[in-house]
């Protein structure tokens, strides 16, 4: 990789502004003088003051992309820097994670070239460093289990059996189904002893395999001996949970004896707290590989976590190939300082693009599939469409007054328009589509943050308004979304969206199940009004919060800090009246993209939240342990 040869500095200061200052400071280390450019950053601490630059000119801003240009006739020549402020920002900055994520500068031929950012520094405040994620925790029983199990009585033995096998006459589903535990161990531990063998083993034990009728489907019983352990199982997915803790344990056993044991004896019976245990993913934001997808499954497996929700667009991309609208995935991802997509969140001089082939999502699901782990895919509508419109001019409104509204994350007019008909033709062929490859019981349809105002500068909504008695921007979406639940309907699948939906009228709440995001209150509030609910509150469950007040904590901060004890210990029922916790169908995880421009920063901001989450889902309330939680949460596996 060729070295950078400019570098952009950056610090924020409290003073000098409503929401304090930049400082930004470029670094020309090549050999050649640097004049005649323009430089740009992308940035969620977004410009909104453009004349409250000091020694640079506001150019524009587009959402996070942001373009100056230095004083006339500027000339820096080889190790000479040029230093410029900025006080007019939309918020305080927080973290180091809220300055410049990327820069590039544009050169008066048109050349873009790379310029080197680093994270944002603090002045004239003390810049502290983050605290341990976990305590080194405590264990009143020695095994390692994530989650935990619903009942245990089991003691530890003083060695551990080299593999577990199946029995002699082990009925071959059961046989398979070690098979494919056995390969997702492998897939995610590749240095790992593998904890089953196949064939009898001198130095194993033997798992005896029973189907029992009274046991839930993902319900599971072990019974341990010195002789054998007894396996009984509800269904398939039990089954799996089954080895799934088997591995667990005996990974636990052989890699940290000093910390953890294998049951000589004793119980485990074990099922989920709630059916709904998922976790979401923002590709839209930023492209992930489906190697990656495919190991997030894999994670998500091992953590009995049975829902995978996909955020596949957004309005930085849409990243799901639509065959019958190619454009969404040759205009609709690619972002760069020529394409109709202007660089966000990262991006910088190289054009960034990605996006999933059917192909792909077909290989992708038959993965989950097979680990019991139900991939529910969602195109975020009405709102967050910008790439959908870029990608498709004739979804807008031409007569439709420009920037005449804008979301929270400063796009204007993002919104799909449910005025023009073409927005129901489009809408119609994307889910003939996308239900051919889902075979998920919901599509999710977003339905979140549509900006109020939306629509309120367009001739053809005005005239639909009029037409239908509608008064106002959430009124006109509560009549969109119906037409889409009709048409989920139709097609035999069921409405999952953001608690939004619920504005404006909402849609019916039969065969709608709405995720309370916002804030916990929301959750009650939409189980009052008769919708069935997952609990994913940012305060808690949203894993780009930064998991402490300092700075030097990478992540979001618009929901507070969550840390990984305050994830764990988070009880998503709260308040929940009793006649209303039927409605409350689970929790869910949410890994919102913005901040995670590098594997590093993932890894550190998902786990071990991710494995407290997971716990939650599954685990009562009453055999959760925090200090038990932090012993075992460092064996868990990463992306």
């Amino acid at each position: 990789m060729a070295p950078v040869s400019y570098r952009l500095e950056a610090s924020w200061q409290p003073d000098g502004g409503a929401f304090g200052r930049f400082t930004f400071t470029l670094f020309n280390f090549s050999a050649t003088p640097l004049t005649g450019f323009r430089l740009v950053y992308t940035s969620l601490t977004r410009v909104i003051v453009p004349e409250a630059c000091d020694n640079a000119t506001f150019l524009r801003r587009n959402a996070n992309f942001h373009e100056f240009a230095p004083p006339a006739g500027l000339t820096l020549g080889p190790g000479e820097s040029w230093t410029f402020t900025v006080s007019g920002l939309h918020r305080q900055a927080k973290h180091c994670t809220d300055g410049a994520k990327s820069a590039y500068l544009t050169f008066s031929s048109g050349e873009h070239v790379p310029v080197a950012v680093s994270d944002l520094l603090l002045e004239n405040a003390m810049s502290e460093p983050p605290p341990a994620q976990l305590p080194e925790g405590k264990l009143d029983l020695s095994f390692s289990m994530q989650p935990w199990p619903a009942q245990i009585d089991a003691w530890a033995g003083d060695s551990f059996p080299v593999v577990l096998y199946p029995a002699p006459m082990t009925a071959p589903d059961d046989v398979a189904a070690v098979a494919s535990v056995l390969g997702l161990f492998h897939r995610l531990f590749s240095a790992g002893h593998a904890p089953f063998s196949l064939v009898a083993s001198s130095q194993g034990r033997a798992i005896v395999f029973s189907k029992n009728a009274t046991l839930a489907a993902e319900a599971y019983e072990l019974a341990f001996s010195t002789k054998e352990i007894r396996l009984a199982y509800g269904g398939a997915a039990g089954r799996q949970y089954a080895l799934t803790t088997l591995a667990q344990l005996l990974n636990g056993a052989r890699t940290h004896p000093e910390k953890f044991r294998f049951p000589a004896q004793g119980t485990i019976s074990d099922a989920p707290r709630y059916g709904w245990r998922g976790c979401h993913l923002d590709v839209s934001r930023q492209f992930y590989p489906t190697s990656d997808i495919s190991r997030l499954i894999d994670i998500l497996a091992w953590f009995k976590l049975n829902i995978f929700h996909w955020h596949l667009t957004d309005d930085e991309a849409w990243r799901l190939e639509i065959k019958a609208f190619p454009t969404l995935t040759t205009i609709g991802v690619l972002r760069g300082p020529d394409e109709p997509l202007l660089p966000q969140l990262g991006n910088g001089a190289e054009p960034a693009g990605g996006f999933y082939s059917q192909e792909d999502v077909k290989a992708l699901v038959a993965q989950a599939t097979a680990l019991h782990v139900e991939i529910v895919p969602e195109i975020d509508i009405p709102g967050h469409s910008t790439a959908t419109l870029v990608a498709l001019p004739d979804l807008t409104d031409g007569q439709e007054a420009p920037e005449s509204y804008h979301s929270v994350q400063g796009y204007p007019n993002n919104a799909l328009n449910p005025a023009i008909a073409f927005t129901y033709d489009f809408l119609e062929k994307v889910l003939d589509e996308m239900v051919e490859l889902f075979p998920s019981q919901y599509i999710h349809i977003g339905g979140d943050e549509v900006a109020n105002g939306s629509w309120l500068a367009s001739p053809l909504a005005k005239k639909l308004m009029e037409k239908e008695g509608l008064s106002g921007t959430f009124a006109l979406q509560s009549f969109f979304l119906k037409k889409v639940k009709q048409m989920l309907t139709v097609r035999g699948r069921k409405l999952a969206g953001w608690n939004e939906v619920a504005h404006g009228g909402g849609v019916e709440t039969e065969g709608t199940l709405l995720m309370a995001w916002e804030r916990p209150e929301v959750g009650i509030e939409l189980a009052r009004e008769g919708y069935d609910v997952v609990m994913t509150p940012g305060q808690a469950y949203y894993l780009d919060m930064a998991q402490a007040d300092a700075w030097q904590e990478p992540g979001a901060s618009w929901a507070g800090t969550a840390t990984s004890a305050h994830t764990y210990g988070y009880e998503a029922e709260g308040e929940f009246p009793d006649e209303l916790k039927a409605r409350m169908k689970g929790v869910q995880a949410c890994i919102w993209s913005e901040h995670f421009l590098s594997r590093g920063y993932f890894n550190r901001l998902v786990f071990p939240r991710l494995c407290a989450i997971a716990e939650a889902a599954w685990t009562p309330k009453s055999a959760k342990d925090w200090q038990r939680f932090a012993a075992i949460a460092p064996l868990s596996p990463k992306l």
